[in-house]
């Protein structure tokens, strides 16, 4: 039987204001009564410390590279402590002299001394074991193989017992690991991003399933497809809004308690993983994301649902 067109056009009338509060008839229930908005808040929480953490890894790595790139170390072990001194101040020489070398600096003793201390403990000396003579070396180019290798031999004569070592060498399984982890952290984010859409889905079904025989009458009276889902949408935008709002400062107050444990360590490799202002400004705009996601997520989800109904 076709409906009378003036009653669906009243109908419709009636079902603009539905945008606004008299939605609500349709999920009857509070908005921080059902547990969407802490689901949504907690999946917020967590990629927002997912997130520093996978951008503080990425600084890290990408600092410590380039830091270490045109990096090496020249050590010199000999027993005899005159010997070892005369072949650092020859590599010394030889080295500064080299067009490939931007600067090259001795080590004091005192520093090497500290360098080993935690494997060889306080007091460490060459009567207990020799501690071999380092030389900070600091090139204009990437410390490649063929590069050291050039090194090696300008040192082969003047300081026999010498050895060259690219500092990237000996710390790579460090940033491969970091590397690594940086990957867990946006493998992390992605499965948190599908894990809030499949909770939205399962509220918005089940809302739909709640009101299934008003959302019925509805259609029989001429409110369309678009008008439902908008009930929806404005739902879950609330619920969104507030558990966002919630997620982003337990986040960002788990990221700030994180920092300051780690800048206790006082550790230069660990300060190099600090966050600047334009990392601060991608955590806050983890909330929006998750708004569109839970509001595309229940629109399509009601309009799958209406097509199927019909």
């Amino acid at each position: 039987m076709k409906r009378p067109p003036v009653l669906a056009r009243a109908v419709q009338r009636g079902l603009a204001p539905m945008r606004g509060k008299r939605a609500a008839h349709l999920l009857p229930r509070a908005r921080l009564g059902g547990p969407m908005p802490w689901v949504i808040a907690i999946m917020v929480a967590l990629t927002v410390v997912a997130a520093a953490g996978g951008l503080a890894l990425s600084n890290l790595v990408a600092r410590a590279s380039g830091d270490l790139a045109g990096s090496a170390t020249v050590q010199i072990v000999d027993p005899v402590p005159e010997t070892r001194a005369a072949q650092a101040r020859a590599a010394q020489r030889i080295l500064s002299r080299d067009p490939m070398v931007e600067a090259v600096e001795i080590l004091p003793e005192s520093e090497v001394e500290a360098l080993l201390e935690p494997w060889l403990g306080t007091g460490a000396s060459d009567e207990a074991l020799p501690i071999p003579a380092l030389l900070d070396l600091r090139l204009r180019a990437d410390a490649d193989d063929a590069a050291l290798a050039r090194l090696a031999d300008a040192l082969a004569e003047a300081a026999p017992d010498a050895r060259i070592d690219a500092q990237s060498d000996w710390l790579a399984p460090v940033l491969s690991a970091l590397s690594t982890l940086r990957w867990m952290a946006l493998a992390l984010i992605a499965l948190l991003a599908f894990t809030g859409a499949a909770a939205v889905w399962l509220a918005a079904r089940n809302a739909f399933g709640t009101n299934r025989d008003t959302i019925e009458i509805v259609h029989l009276l001429g409110g369309n497809d678009g008008q439902i889902a908008r009930i929806f949408q404005r739902s879950i935008l609330f619920d969104a809004l507030i558990g966002g709002g919630i997620g982003l400062g337990l986040g960002l107050g788990a990221v700030a308690l994180l920092g300051a444990q780690f800048a206790a360590l006082d550790s230069a490799l660990v300060t190099g993983g600090g966050l600047t202002v334009g990392d601060w400004l991608m955590l806050a705009l983890v909330p929006l994301f998750a708004i569109a996601i839970a509001v595309y997520t229940a629109r399509m989800t009601v309009l799958s649902s209406l097509r199927k109904m019909l």
